[in-house]
């Protein structure tokens, strides 16, 4: 299925695409492939006259903007020991004109001014690519849902730390509060 969508009216938002995640051991696609597939659909927005919104997450030099709700993996302690660079886009990922978002959470939504600029802008559908499928791009996707955006995931953008939640959230979650397409079959009105 082909989907083809206005790009006045819609944002591709790409999720965690910087240093620390994208040096994480991912499946099934690998960090290349999802960078690179990123960076093309990207440019074919900016072409289009699209709003491009790269997220990436970072919680303080000491950890203390990270969610602090009990849980029986990670936690803060974890988070202080996080490379100098982790948060940091990966090269080509932020161009001029784009709208950055920083978040302190798995989604983009909570916290930051997403929602707002989006709104603003007038973008009623928004795209979704990057790391991680079931982690930040679900939250992301479940919030946008909820507020009232149409959502489009891009199946060969995202990936995970395993094939099987990958496809979980792709089989399960996605098609009930999204539409899910490959890279290629995905066109932006001129």
């Amino acid at each position: 299925m082909t989907i083809s969508l206005d790009p006045t009216t819609t944002a591709l938002v790409m999720i965690d695409l910087q240093r620390g995640i994208l040096g994480m051991d991912l499946a099934p696609y690998d960090s290349a492939t999802i960078l690179q597939k990123s960076l093309s659909l990207a440019e074919r927005f900016r072409k289009a006259g699209g709003l491009v919104v790269p997220v990436h997450v970072a919680f303080g030099k000491d950890g203390r903007d990270a969610p602090c709700g009990l849980s029986d993996v990670g936690g803060r302690a974890a988070l202080r020991q996080l490379p100098a660079d982790w948060a940091e886009f990966a090269e080509g990922v932020v161009q001029e004109g784009d709208l950055v978002i920083l978040k302190q959470q798995w989604g983009a939504f909570t916290g930051t001014k997403l929602d707002s600029s989006l709104r603003r802008r007038g973008i009623k559908t928004i795209v979704l690519t990057g790391i991680a499928t079931n982690f930040g791009v679900e939250s992301t996707a479940r919030f946008a849902w909820e507020l009232g955006y149409n959502v489009v995931i891009v199946e060969d953008s995202c990936t995970s730390f395993g094939k099987e939640v990958h496809d979980m959230a792709v089989n399960v979650v996605f098609p009930r509060i999204a539409r899910v397409v490959t890279s290629d079959n995905l066109t932006l009105d001129a």
